[in-house]
């Protein structure tokens, strides 16, 4: 039996069903980290079952004789022989799937190298206009705007402005901190290089478009989530306050910017933590959700 349809079926789904539930759900901004892993699950599960649809279509069945290379020959498209050739069926079955595969892998390098040439560039002007603090272990950049992001990858540091240092009281100055330095060491600038990798290969997608916009949301969460375990929820909302309208360098993460509106909502807002059945069973689905395509295309018993 050919599983082709039953794979098309599930990746239109996945690519075009499941964002929009996602977006409506309201557990993924009490559990953040949670709802990154979901997106990037669809993203992967998604990727799965378009190479194996592709695999399927052009491998010959029982029943899809000449599988897509029958079906050109079919249409009129002359390739040579009524007879799909076996060396050709095999070259696009492997050949598809592998080319989405390599499609993926060359987007997350090509925009990991961009965002670390341009955080390399901006380092050396840093050096040229900041000045280290010991004390805040940061570099304070003359600019008369409040204003805070770090540089992650492999030589990480934090940036804030003079006039933030000004403006801010020592308890926000240290939730600000604290935000940055929790990108740095959850490496957040990796998963949203993935997410845009994604979003390079199925730009149309509306799966790759809401995860990347999501994984930048949810990922500055996270980011509040740390500065909350030392801080009050009305120290941070002060400071995110204070540095609305601050913008970032391209490949840094800031603790402004414009979904400060939505994060300001959420830690100024009644908190209730998810039910740990719910998380569980959200977890579970993390995991199970890339591994659906493989059983659609080997399901259990069929030899």
């Amino acid at each position: 039996m050919n599983s082709a349809p039953v794979l098309v079926g599930y990746t239109a789904a996945v690519g075009f069903v499941a964002p929009p539930l996602m977006l409506r759900a309201g557990w993924p901004h009490r559990a953040p980290a949670l709802a990154v892993a979901v997106w990037h699950a669809l993203a992967v599960s998604f990727s799965i079952g378009v190479a194996l649809s592709a695999y399927n279509l052009v491998m010959p069945t029982e029943h899809l004789h000449a599988g897509l290379v029958g079906l050109l020959h079919s249409c009129g498209l002359d390739m040579g022989s009524g007879e799909a050739d076996p060396d050709t069926v095999g070259r696009l079955a492997v050949g598809v799937p592998a080319a989405i595969a390599i499609a993926l892998a060359a987007a997350f390098v090509f925009h990991v190298t961009r965002a670390r040439r341009a955080r390399t560039e901006h380092r050396e002007t840093l050096d040229l206009v900041g000045r280290h603090s010991a004390g805040l272990s940061a570099t304070v950049l003359p600019y008369d705007i409040p204003a805070a992001y770090c540089l992650p990858g492999r030589h990480p540091r934090i940036v804030i402005s003079d006039a933030a240092i000004r403006e801010l009281t020592p308890e926000q100055l240290g939730a600000v901190l604290e935000h940055e330095q929790a990108h740095i060491t959850l490496r957040h600038h990796l998963v949203l290089a993935a997410a845009e990798a994604f979003h390079s290969v199925f730009r149309r997608l509306p799966l790759a478009r809401h995860a990347r916009e999501q994984t930048a949301l949810l990922l500055e969460m996270v980011a509040d989530d740390r500065a909350l375990r030392r801080h009050s929820h009305e120290v941070l909302a002060t400071a995110m306050y204070e540095m609305a309208a601050a913008r970032a360098p391209k490949g840094t993460l800031a603790a402004g910017g414009h979904t400060v509106l939505i994060r300001l909502k959420r830690v100024l807002g009644p908190r209730e933590a998810p039910h740990p059945a719910l998380w569980g069973s959200v977890a579970a689905a993390a995991v199970a959700v890339p591994l659906l395509p493989l059983l659609l295309t080997c399901p259990p018993g069929l030899g």
